[in-house]
């Protein structure tokens, strides 16, 4: 493991004076003449002091001299002091800075003409550079704020370490938290460059539907974003989508306080239904905007639709005032009054009055026929990218996401639906989830039937570690409500948020540190490739993005000299330049066609590849499985097993008619014949096996072998091609004997 000493030094931005920094060196030396002096522990319930008698013995029971170092605790207090509030008046000095700059770049734009910048694509280039260095500049100061933070934990560590009898590190643990340079929101840059970029694109808003009732289809994936990355995944995205604000937000931050509470019944009967994909497993929630109490609601059902099927998950919503819930919930809610202000006044035509009331009907109807009753609550901080009502490509990331268990507390008769604010939370009513959640939201169809391009590459990027179906609530009820579930999501057995489900109080749901496997029994056994950051028996805490590791397999094979921990390595950025090696299906060809040419004929029979071996990363992301393609699989088997007992039959009758007549070309052709029956049958069985494989792990990538059957087709056709020639030449033969005898 590096020092963190060297690491400092190598991830110093040459921008910044390294006088910038903290002085991690100088306060180890510190440290290290501290450590030598074992100063004793000070007795804390002392109330009286004597200025003439000498300092007490050191924990040896040595009294220290004029020889021994002048150092004290003091020094180290006193100097660690003076590097936290230079950190943090270098941080806000380039914060100002750089709000200057985004100013400057502000005033351009207006001048060029806001919206209308059509025609002066010299100039709109030119401020788009100014953008660029701007948004680079505040990475570059928010990679200076982390590693001087980490820089700060480490020394903190080290001198509790050496020093047990004084240990501080809590005390300016708590007090980085709460200075400027760690706890003030720079968020604000985020929407101001965010305008600049979308005025440059000359951005065009969409017709906004009003209607109350919304029902929309989307395909959505989800990803794990690491803290260190929200902001460059921020910027990666804001180039391409402006940063979309609620209407009841301020402006001044990117994102807003968002908070759903979650029902279920006793038997978490919802939540089992949402983890098993159960066909037509809803989720029901209320959810609101903003800080402080609600006052509007939104009532949502998510229903879960299997794709093979021809139906699509559907979210559907309608809007109540925060008055109105308790109503709703305990079916006394006026719909005839509701559907006739609905067609009075808004206007709303015959078909969507009716949609609004079945919907409404329909949600009353399950809270009291399941039972249900406020379960979990989610609530986070959240950042839309989007276009408004524009949902081609919609955006969302999640950071600061708690999830709050809704059980526990006296609902006053159905009166109260979450918990009070004011009232402090147990550590087993809370967790707070350690990544930030990126939602990649997509409407496509005719013309736009491919994701954008700057969509994939930031798929590619290394920064977004794609996590199958995850969901918040199912989450939260896994953590925060372990005795009451039968089964838990697959990734609880990630390395990375083990420690934030400990300390909720989940542990039950979780391997044992010393576990053979690392994972709980069942899918993980199987799809523990699927896990971001590994197991706690085989962590990657520095994994990058899965997509990423893929990329670097296609470097690896087509360098087979690079040494395969280089390609581990390898930064986002590198990642994110490279626009070429983003299809998918291409990826894998050039992966498993270009790494099976091996001694054991990998290129024949993909089964015996050494591309199949667990060394190898798969992506995060997985195939989607139809029932249907298990039968699928065994069908194909059958055909080619009903193909090599077909030519064995051939075979055999060919060789038992040539032994009545005697043709040597007939046996000859006969015994050609039977290995290849055999060789069909043998590709079968390799075939169906590989095949299985790769429905098991459901690794992305091509599923069909392009050689195999080329292979066998045309030795077959070499072989009937021969016997044709030898026939023709027995024909030619006999009519020449024929004709020699007449």
């Amino acid at each position: 493991m590096v020092k963190f000493g060297l690491r400092l030094a190598k991830n110093r931005a040459p921008e910044y004076s390294p006088d910038a920094y903290m002085d991690y060196d100088g306060l180890k030396e510190i440290i290290k003449e501290l450590a030598g002096q074992k100063l004793a522990r000070v007795d804390s319930t002392t109330r009286e002091v004597s200025m003439t008698a000498p300092p007490p013995t050191n924990a040896a029971g040595r009294q220290l001299t004029k020889d021994d170092s002048p150092v004290t605790e003091e020094d180290f207090y006193s100097t660690i002091d003076a590097q936290l509030a230079k950190v943090e008046s270098f941080t806000l000095r380039k914060v100002t800075e750089l709000r200057e700059s985004i100013s400057s770049i502000e005033g351009e734009v207006n001048v060029l003409g806001g919206e209308n910048v059509g025609g002066r694509e010299n100039e709109v280039e030119k401020i788009r550079g100014k953008a660029d260095d701007a948004a680079k500049d505040f990475l570059i100061l928010e990679k200076y704020v982390n590693i001087n933070f980490m820089g700060f934990h480490k020394i903190l560590k080290k001198h509790d370490k050496n020093s047990p009898s004084h240990a501080c590190k809590q005390f300016y643990i708590n007090r980085m938290h709460n200075q400027g340079w760690v706890r003030g929101d720079y968020s604000d840059v985020v929407v101001r460059l965010s305008a600049v970029y979308s005025a440059l694109r000359n951005d065009q808003s969409a017709e906004e539907n009003k209607d109350a009732s919304q029902s929309f289809l989307r395909s959505t994936t989800k990803y794990w974003v690491r803290t260190e990355d929200v902001s460059k995944v921020k910027y990666a995205i804001l180039k391409h989508l402006p940063v979309f604000l609620q209407k009841t937000s301020t402006g001044e931050s990117d994102s807003q306080l968002t908070n759903s509470v979650y029902f279920d019944n006793d038997q978490l009967e919802l939540y089992h239904g949402r983890l098993d994909k159960s066909p037509g497993a809803i989720a029901y929630r209320l959810r609101w905007y903003g800080t402080g109490d609600p006052k509007v609601v939104f009532f949502e059902r998510k229903t879960h639709r299997d794709t093979w099927t021809g139906e699509a998950s559907v979210k559907e919503r309608f809007i109540v005032d925060e008055s109105e819930v308790q109503s709703v919930l305990n079916d006394r809610y006026p719909i005839a009054q509701k559907r006739s202000e609905m067609s009075n006044k808004k206007r709303a035509t015959s078909d969507e009055v009716d949609d609004w009331e079945t919907l409404v009907r329909e949600m009353i109807q399950v809270v009291q026929s399941k039972q249900l009753v406020p379960t979990m609550r989610t609530q986070y901080m959240r950042t839309a990218f989007q276009i408004p009502f524009d949902a081609t490509v919609r955006i969302s990331l999640d950071t600061n996401l708690c999830l709050i268990s809704e059980r526990g507390y006296d609902t006053q008769g159905g009166a109260k639906w979450f918990r009070d604010p004011d009232k402090p939370l147990a550590d087993n009513e809370i967790t707070r989830f350690p990544h930030a959640v990126l939602e990649v939201k997509l409407e496509l169809g005719g013309a736009n039937s491919e994701p954008p391009q700057w969509v994939t590459d930031l798929q590619n990027s290394g920064m977004l570690y794609e996590v199958h179906k995850f969901s918040k609530f199912i989450h939260g009820c896994a953590t925060l409500l372990p005795e009451y579930v039968r089964s838990v999501p697959y990734w609880v057995d990630d390395a990375s948020i083990r420690d934030s489900i400990l300390r909720s109080g989940g542990g039950r749901i979780l391997v044992k540190g010393d576990s053979e496997t690392g994972v709980g029994p069942g899918a993980n056994e199987i799809y523990d490739h699927l896990l971001p950051f590994g197991n706690v028996k085989e962590p990657r805490l520095d994994a990058k993005g899965r997509t990423a590791n893929t990329l670097a397999l296609v470097q690896e094979v087509n360098n087979p000299a690079k040494k395969k921990s280089d390609h581990l390595v390898a930064t986002a950025d590198q990642y994110y330049a490279d626009a070429d090696a983003t299809d998918e299906e291409i990826l894998f060809n050039r992966t498993v066609q270009g790494c099976c040419e091996d001694a054991c004929a990998g290129w024949l029979f993909p089964f015996c590849s050494s591309y199949n071996n667990e060394e190898v990363l798969a992506p995060t992301s997985v195939q989607k499985i139809e029932p249907k393609i298990f039968f699928a699989n065994e069908r194909t088997f059958l055909h080619w097993l009903h193909s090599g007992v077909t030519l064995y039959t051939i075979a055999a009758g060919i060789l038992a008619f040539a032994s009545d007549s005697g043709s040597v070309s007939a046996h000859w052709y006969a015994m050609a014949l039977l290995p290849i029956s055999l060789g069909f049958c043998l590709y079968a069985l390799h075939l169906f096996l590989w095949r299985a494989e790769k429905i098991k792990t459901r690794i992305p990538g091509r599923w069909d072998d392009s050689r195999g059957p080329l292979v066998l087709g045309a030795i077959l056709a070499g072989v009937l091609f021969v016997n044709f020639v030898l026939k023709c030449r027995e024909i030619r033969k006999y009519y020449d004997v024929m004709a020699h005898e007449l």
